[in-house]
């Protein structure tokens, strides 16, 4: 059963709750109610009941009282299963760390946004220890994406439990990480918005890390208006300082080298549909090769991933001893893979990046964007992947495939719903920036999401 304020976006609430139409306290109750009663348990693996309370009492009262402290005060939030808690155990989407000592303060982030006012309601599954872009847990389930029609889909990962919270109306806001897409994959997945900040825009501390070159974080949320508060609030401002651009007179550049790649007929479609649509509110569309692109994977191919060079050296001393026997064998694998790179290929690598990311920005104009399918695939059926160990690692590799630029480029990015592909699956449109570009990258994507949606 969904609350009767499920499926409303921050922005909504925030107006409900400020002018006393809403109690928080009665909002968290109404999403306990959704998230007990929800066919699907695999999405949360925490609930946060007695802190959501205490959290929705005090906004409850403040509000009360003329004391605000602002759009987010009373909004209800939910936590990818990496981000501390204080006197919670950070399992990491993983049973080897059931045991692991609690954490005796909240996540940087977490902070944050309880600074906010808004109320933490609990934590959501993910896939094992970040290291997959699919979203699929033996261990917790594998949440199931709500836009499916013929089965069970995937949620995308690694921030599956975000992904599906918000698409399902349990809570408006979810908070992810994001090292290879895996923000914005289960965003595109299951049709909602997924910003990729610049990695560093945040406080790290207290997010269990995976690749420490790569990871950034993000919300993922109904819309980029409702973004744009998150982003502010997590970087400790009082209010948004992201101005609404116009679509009139902006340039942006399609990129020919990858993304199109074996991408569904559907996704280019729906795609093609939203560049249209862009261009008749006055958008200037470019289409360009970048060289850059197809070196990454190049690159990759010679020397092996950054991400599992580093994933390797956090995870070497688990995998060596007992604890592998209780993680997923797919993430045992891949990581292992880690231990093949030489500390030359990995240096390498990290020199080689620095000269990419000067000659992709250099490729592009200033204030272009570069726009782009999220995914070249709507979200897959589920069965096939957990029977099929070859299957499950291509379409992980597909799934990835177009994020991933972004983060090595160490880029940002935002996520936007933009039509339906093959079995009325969400369709994605990927706005890329440059690095430290967020507030351009914003600012645009609140235009751009007007145009398309």
């Amino acid at each position: 059963m969904m609350p009767s304020h499920g499926g409303k976006t921050v922005a909504q609430l925030s107006v409900l709750i400020q002018n006393g139409a809403l109690d928080p306290v009665a909002l968290a109750e109404e999403t306990f109610v959704a998230i007990n009663s929800c066919k699907d348990q695999s999405i949360f693996v925490n609930l946060l009941e007695q802190r959501a309370r205490a959290e929705a009492a005090a906004s409850s009262k403040r509000i009360r009282d003329g004391r605000s402290l602002g759009l987010l005060d009373g909004i209800p939030v939910a936590w990818k299963d990496l981000f501390d808690i204080e006197g919670l155990a950070t399992t990491a989407g993983s049973t080897v760390l059931k045991t692991s000592v609690p954490a005796t303060r909240d996540a940087d982030v977490v902070a944050a946004l309880a600074g906010a006012g808004m109320v933490s309601i609990g934590r959501v599954n993910m896939s094992e220890f970040a290291f997959s872009g699919l979203g699929i847990n033996p261990h917790y389930g594998t949440p199931q994406n709500p836009a499916s029609t013929d089965g069970a889909r995937l949620p995308g990962g690694s921030s599956s439990g975000s992904g599906v919270a918000v698409a399902s109306g349990l809570v408006p806001v979810s908070i992810g990480t994001d090292t290879g897409g895996s923000v914005r994959i289960p965003a595109a997945f299951n049709g909602i918005v997924g910003y990729k900040a610049t990695r560093g825009r945040y406080f790290m501390r207290g997010v269990f890390p995976l690749s420490k070159s790569l990871d950034s974080l993000g919300p993922l949320c109904h819309t980029v208006q409702d973004a744009v508060w998150i982003d502010a609030a997590m970087r400790g401002l009082g209010a948004p300082d992201v101005r609404r651009s116009s679509v009139e007179g902006l340039s942006l550049v399609v990129p020919e080298t990858i993304v199109f790649d074996d991408a569904e007929a559907g996704v280019v479609s729906a795609f093609e549909a939203a560049l249209k649509l862009l261009e008749k509110s006055g958008a200037k569309i470019r289409r360009q090769a970048f060289p850059a692109y197809a070196a990454i994977f190049e690159l990759m191919a010679k020397y092996g991933p950054l991400v599992t060079a580093e994933a390797f050296v956090l995870h070497r001393e688990r995998l060596a001893g007992p604890e592998a026997e209780g993680m997923d064998p797919r993430v045992v694998a891949r990581t292992r893979l880690g231990e093949k790179i030489t500390t030359t290929g990995y240096i390498e690598t990290l020199a080689t990046r620095e000269h990419l990311m000067a000659e992709f920005a250099s490729s592009i104009g200033p204030g272009e964007l570069v726009v782009s399918p999220t995914l070249p695939h709507v979200a897959p059926l589920t069965a096939p992947l957990l029977i099929n160990d070859e299957l499950f690692v291509k379409t992980n590799a597909k799934t990835l495939r177009n994020t991933l630029i972004g983060n090595f480029l160490d880029g940002c990015s935002v996520s936007i719903p933009c039509g339906v592909g093959d079995a009325g699956m969400p369709v994605g449109l990927l706005l890329s920036g440059l690095p430290n570009g967020d507030e351009h990258l914003l600012s645009v994507a609140l235009a751009t999401e007007d145009a398309i949606r």
